[in-house]
C-alpha cells in the first residue's frame, strides 16, 4: 500500500475494467496466484480531445483586440473615427508608457493622414488634454506627447497649429483659476490636475527660437507664477499640497529663469509659504510639507555642484581633503593622520625609527624566533610589486611632509 492505493490490483478489480472496442493498447497483468492461470490484459481507455485547431482565438475578459501585439502597426484600420483611434492609443500609453518611444512615430504618421481640417485638429487637442488632466499620473506622458505632436504633425491648418490650439485650451482653463481654487472638492481636484499638467508642459514643451535655440514657453512660466499665487491665496489643504507638488517639480527651473531676468519671485514665494505656515489654519502635516519645500530650496533644490576639475583641492576648500589619508601610529600606539596639527612632528619621528616593532613579543614568545623561518625571511624578502608600492608611498609621504 502507498498513500492508500494498492499497487497490486486484485483479480476482481481487473475484471471490472471496461475494454472499449477499437483500442489496441494492452497492459499485461502478472499472475497473482493459481487463480490466474491464464494471463489477462487490461486496455487503457482512449481519451478523445474536444479541442480543434479551427476554434476561434481566445481572449481574456476585458481584453481589447485593438491592442493585439501591443502595437499600432496597422494604423487606423478597423477604426471608424479619429476619436476611437486616438483614445485607444492614449489608453495604451497609460497602461504601457514604455511603448512611447517605439510607437509614437507610427501614431504621428497615422494622425497626419487623418487630420486634414481645423475641426479634427481641435478634436485631437481636446482628446489629449482630457486624458492628461483626468487620468492619474498621465500628465508627464501627455506633455511628452504634446511636444512630439507639436513638432511632427505635418498638416497645415488655415488658422492655428497644434501647439497654439493646445495653449488656447489651457488658457480657457487658466481664466477660471480663481473660481476653481475656491470651488468644491471636485472643482479643486480638476484644477489641480490642470496645474500639474501645465507644469509638465513647461518642462517638456520645446519651442525653437529665431536662432534655432530650444527654449521653454515664456507664457507658461508666467502662468505658473500666477497659479502659485492663487493656490497660496486660498490656503486649504489640497490647494497647498498642489502648490508643494508644483514647486518640487518646477522650483529649480523657475528660479533659474527668474534669476536670469533679475527677478526675486522665488523669494516672494518662500515668504508666502512662511506666512501660510504661521497664519493659515491648515493641517500639521501640510505645514510640515511646506517647511520641507523651504528646506529643499535652501539646499539649491537638491542640486549638487561638484568642484571644478581645474581647482586643486586643499584643506581650506575641500572638507573631505583628509578623508582618504592613511592612519599612522606613534611608538605609544596613539593614532594620528595628516589632519592632526602635530602631524609633521609625529611623522618625522616615525621615519627615524629603523624598526617599527623592536623586541616585540606576544604571550612571552618572540614572533621571529629561531624556529619561525617565515618571520626570519619577512624582512629579507618582499614581493617586487609590494616593494614598489611601498617606495612610492614613502616618496609621497615625504613630499607631503615637506609641503
Amino acid at each position: 500500500m502507498f498513500l492508500g492505493y494498492d499497487l497490486c490490483p486484485s483479480k476482481e478489480h481487473l475484471q471490472q475494467a471496461r475494454i472499449p472496442s477499437g483500442s489496441q493498447e494492452k497492459v499485461s497483468v502478472p499472475d497473482s496466484g493459481p487463480e490466474m492461470a491464464e494471463s489477462q490484459v487490461a486496455v487503457a481507455p482512449l481519451v478523445t480531445s474536444k479541442l480543434s485547431v479551427k476554434a476561434p482565438e481566445f481572449y481574456p475578459s476585458g481584453y481589447n483586440q485593438n491592442f493585439a501585439d501591443s502595437s499600432f502597426e496597422d494604423g487606423y484600420d478597423g477604426y471608424l473615427t479619429l476619436a476611437e483611434y486616438v483614445q485607444d492609443f492614449l489608453n495604451h500609453l497609460a497602461e504601457q508608457p514604455g511603448c512611447f518611444e517605439t510607437e509614437i512615430e507610427q501614431f504621428a504618421e497615422t494622425v497626419n493622414g487623418w487630420v486634414t481640417a481645423d475641426e479634427t485638429l481641435q478634436e485631437l487637442v481636446e482628446l489629449v488634454y482630457q486624458q492628461a488632466t483626468s487620468v492619474p499620473n498621465f500628465s508627464y506622458m501627455g506633455a511628452r506627447l504634446c511636444n512630439y505632436l507639436s513638432h511632427h504633425l505635418t498638416i497645415s491648418p488655415q488658422s492655428r497649429s497644434f501647439r497654439q490650439l493646445l495653449l488656447q485650451r489651457c488658457q480657457t482653463e487658466y481664466e477660471n483659476r480663481d473660481e476653481a481654487a475656491n470651488g468644491d472638492e471636485t472643482a479643486r481636484k480638476q484644477f489641480h490636475a490642470f496645474v500639474l499638467f501645465l507644469a509638465e508642459l513647461y518642462l517638456n514643451l520645446e519651442i525653437k527660437g529665431t536662432k534655432g535655440q530650444v527654449t521653454r514657453a515664456e507664457i507658461l512660466q508666467e502662468g505658473l507664477r500666477e497659479l502659485l499665487n492663487v493656490l497660496f491665496s486660498n490656503p486649504v489643504d489640497n490647494n497647498l499640497m498642489c502648490a508643494v507638488k508644483l514647486l518640487k517639480l518646477t522650483g529649480s527651473v523657475l528660479e533659474d529663469a527668474w534669476k536670469e531676468k533679475g527677478k526675486n519671485d522665488m523669494e516672494e514665494m518662500i515668504q508666502r509659504i512662511e506666512n501660510v505656515v504661521l497664519d493659515a489654519n491648515c493641517s500639521r502635516d501640510v505645514k510640515h510639507m511646506l517647511l520641507k519645500v523651504v528646506e529643499l530650496r535652501s539646499s539649491n533644490w537638491g542640486r549638487v555642484h561638484e568642484t571644478s576639475p581645474h581647482t586643486k583641492a586643499t584643506p581650506e576648500n575641500d572638507p573631505n581633503y583628509f578623508m582618504n589619508e592613511p592612519t599612522f601610529y606613534t611608538s605609544d600606539g596613539v593614532p594620528f593622520t595628516a589632519a592632526d596639527p602635530d602631524y609633521q612632528e609625529k611623522y618625522q619621528e616615525l621615519l627615524e625609527r629603523e624598526d617599527l616593532f623592536p623586541d616585540y613579543e606576544e604571550n612571552g614568545m618572540a614572533l621571529s624566533g629561531p624556529g619561525e623561518q617565515y618571520f626570519n625571511d619577512l624582512d629579507n624578502k618582499m614581493d617586487p610589486e609590494i616593494e614598489e608600492a611601498y617606495e612610492k608611498f614613502c616618496l609621497e609621504s615625504e613630499h607631503k611632509r615637506k609641503q
